[in-house]
């Protein structure tokens, strides 16, 4: 699809406009309604205070990582270096790379932290966390009930100063307005916008050789290319804090264009998915601004990071598809493949209860899972995690002897079809049913070798 966009653009490149261009609200309201913006004056001080010195500890910790993703068989190091905390035996998969949460402060788990400063930090980040929970239902809110009204267009004479005062407020609702959202809606808003985890991201475009152009729209550097979030639970919202270190950047001289964005300032930018008709939108963020993508902005829309000259920190709070992804989980899977194993009394030898094809590719298949899905997910990354905490030791030690097992019950199987006993036409399918999943799992160690 990329390229056959570029094809069809040729050397042209697509309008995009920005706050100081007189049609910017109109395009805003009519094709990106579901952008919602909040300047950093509508947030507390205090926690815009405790939220960006935790972003500094963490930094002054080496707790930022650049990850090795992979996209479409070749494996690329991030411009942008990240961290993960949410909640504990929470994780997010993202371009074939599964992130482990630093788990935030959470009743009812022991958790114990490298420092006191990252204890810190990390409780700034459920902080914010709850209050961008806050925001999300009231936007969700809002979108509802403007949607049953006439929008009243708003003149703006300083728009630079004032588009986030005009039409993205009209996607907050009043303590009044919020009374009339029936309380029936309350627990599909509160699952759409109770986020489990924050991806943090921090660059520094001045250490950076090389950063990509916005290919479509000759918007200049990027820092995160064109892309959907994935890994979320259908039309839930994401939440993005952003914080700038202004006045630290080198400054890039006369270097602003006279149209299109000040390439000094860090800016989101967005466009409707695959289409070359419809103008984009990039909107500056300023030190303590969040915005929110709510409803199915995510799936309809693309969104990318353009860079500015400044270190820039962000907290990109959302509700991760969790279904395969919890500790919980993948514990409850290793024990439905251990029921299969079985230990005489007497003599304490092993063996398997079944011989079935469908429970021994059950038992193979989560075999694969434990170990590409999670041993090697986590343990590829090196020991970064232990910057922050060991919480994730413990479980991983468990995971590991899991798979202990299962190693076991794969040598117990091949031992059993060795057997003459067994109904020929029964051991030949069980047997092809199985090579299939042992033969993934000889090509998947090759590759997370080579990786």
């Amino acid at each position: 699809q990329k390229r056959k966009l570029l094809e069809e653009l040729g050397e042209n490149r697509l309008p995009y406009l920005t706050p100081a261009d007189a049609d910017f609200h109109q395009l805003w309201k009519t094709k990106y309604s579901k952008l919602i913006f909040r300047r950093s004056d509508t947030v507390p001080e205090e926690l815009h205070q405790t939220v960006q010195e935790g972003f500094l500890t963490l930094r002054k910790c080496d707790c930022f990582f650049q990850d090795l993703v992979r996209i479409k068989r070749k494996d690329f190091v991030t411009p942008v270096s990240r961290l993960l905390i949410g909640d504990p035996g929470c994780t997010y998969k993202y371009l074939n790379t599964r992130l482990f949460t630093v788990p935030w402060p959470t009743e009812g788990y022991d958790i114990k932290y490298c420092s006191p400063e990252i204890h810190d930090a990390c409780k700034a980040l459920i902080r914010l966390n709850d209050y961008l929970h806050v925001e999300a239902v009231k936007a969700l809110q809002g979108q509802n009930l403007f949607q049953t009204e006439d929008f009243k267009d708003t003149t703006v004479i300083d728009r630079e100063q004032n588009f986030a005062t005009s039409l993205m407020e009209k996607g907050s609702v009043s303590k009044d307005q919020s009374s009339c959202v029936l309380a029936d809606d309350y627990p599909s808003l509160k699952n759409r916008t109770s986020y489990n985890v924050t991806l943090l991201n921090y660059m520094d475009p001045q250490q950076m050789p090389y950063l990509k152009q916005e290919p479509y729209f000759g918007m200049g550097n990027m820092a995160v290319s064109w892309h959907h979030d994935e890994n979320l639970v259908a039309r839930s919202t994401v939440a993005v804090y952003s914080y700038s270190c202004e006045g630290s950047a080198v400054e890039g001289g006369n270097e602003q264009k006279p149209e299109g964005r000040d390439p000094a300032v860090w800016h989101v930018g967005l466009k409707v998915a695959w289409d070359i008709e419809t103008p984009g939108l990039a909107i500056p963020l300023h030190q303590g601004d969040f915005y929110l993508m709510i409803d199915d902005l995510n799936m309809t829309h693309q969104h990318c990071v353009l860079a500015g000259f400044s270190p820039r920190f962000s907290s990109t709070h959302r509700v991760a598809d969790c279904s395969r992804g919890t500790l919980e989980y993948i514990f409850g899977q290793c024990e439905l493949a251990l029921q299969n194993l079985q230990t005489d009394s007497d003599s304490m030898a092993l063996s398997l209860k079944s011989l079935e094809t469908a429970v021994v590719k059950q038992v193979e298949e989560i075999h694969n899972e434990v170990e590409f899905e999670w041993l090697r997910q986590f343990w590829f990354q090196g020991k970064r995690y232990l910057k922050c905490t060991d919480w994730w030791l413990k479980p991983m030690a468990k995971l590991q002897e899991f798979w202990r097992n299962m190693e076991i019950m794969t040598s117990l199987f091949l031992s059993e079809v060795g057997k003459k006993e067994q109904i020929e036409e029964q051991r030949k399918e069980t047997i092809s049913c199985f090579l299939l999943v042992l033969t993934e799992r000889q090509k998947l160690r090759k590759e997370w070798t080579a990786r």
